[in-house]
């Protein structure tokens, strides 16, 4: 992860900026972050009021969610090549979001284009970039991507599978263990680890079946992926139990760190833990995940 503050992205939640009823429930919503949509979600004939909205949107920007930690807000825009994209852009950099998700990213150019469109615009450096993966291009150039990554300059933090439109674009079967896509996920999920990026599963499109969307939360989370982007308030439970660290897991995070503070172990790079072989790496992992722990409240 790029910033050196844990920020939980487990549940990442849709909202279109046309749907009023929607935008009038986010300072109730229990989810880690909300995606203010200008693309998919809205039609063409309704993306300029859309867009006009995002000011209002983002004055009445709750200070903190249910849980008492404030919701990451971030605009999702069309594509820079559309012809609504520029103007989307500079909409949502006037409102200083925390950031602003790319649709149908290609190759790094898309990131770079973009980050110097709020370079030129005077964005402050808070204002970060998420990228859609979503198309073929995407997952062959994914390397490169995600390596901007590792600069900061580039702004980009974030990978967001766009799981749909690879379907679309590829043609592959549908399942619902999604056999078929869940190398291309796995590929993310590597790139964005050498990238430094978080990495968000796509969406579960049927919202009411919520055993079935609990499954896939569980694959994702077992698959590496730090949150899941949602299109119900219903999924978010779900994806905040299935990305939180369980208490067996902060049990055993804290008896290494606790084991590796002893004076007797100082120094040390291997020690003897419950009959394990523990290595320094694993005190990292263990710092980790105590620091997502603290950070949700876990």
């Amino acid at each position: 992860m790029t910033t050196e503050t844990y920020r939980p992205r487990r549940s990442v939640l849709y909202v279109p900026a046309s749907n009023d009823k929607a935008l009038a429930k986010l300072a109730s919503l229990t989810c880690d972050a909300v995606i203010i949509d200008l693309e998919d979600a809205v039609l063409p004939a309704d993306k300029g009021p859309a867009r006009e909205k995002l000011a209002g949107i983002f004055a009445n920007r709750p200070v903190a969610n249910h849980s008492g930690r404030r919701c990451e807000m971030i605009v999702r825009i069309n594509a820079l090549s559309s012809e609504w994209g520029a103007a989307d852009l500079l909409a949502a950099t006037s409102c200083e979001p925390d950031a602003i998700l790319l649709p149908k990213v290609d190759t790094p150019r898309d990131i770079l284009d973009a980050g110097d469109l709020l370079d030129d615009n005077f964005a402050p450096d808070a204002v970060k970039l998420w990228a859609m993966i979503e198309t073929p291009k995407a997952l062959l150039n994914i390397g490169p991507i995600a390596e901007l990554g590792r600069d900061p300059a580039s702004r980009l933090i974030c990978f967001v599978a766009g799981t749909n439109d690879l379907v679309k674009e590829t043609g592959i079967l549908a399942t619902p263990d999604r056999r078929y896509l869940i190398p291309w996920l796995m590929q993310m999920v590597l790139a964005a680890r050498a990238g430094g990026l978080d990495m968000l599963d796509g969406v579960s499109n049927d919202f009411r079946d919520l055993d079935a969307f609990a499954r896939e939360c569980t694959q994702a989370a077992a698959m590496g992926f730090d949150g899941k982007s949602l299109i119900h308030p219903a999924q978010i439970e779900a994806a905040n139990w299935a990305f939180a660290p369980s208490p067996e897991a902060v049990a055993e995070a804290r008896s290494v760190r606790d084991a590796f503070a002893l004076a007797e172990n100082a120094g040390k790079g291997v020690i003897a833990l419950n009959g394990k072989m523990v290595e320094r790496l694993h005190l990292a992992q263990a710092e980790k995940l105590l620091a997502k722990a603290a950070a949700i409240g876990a």
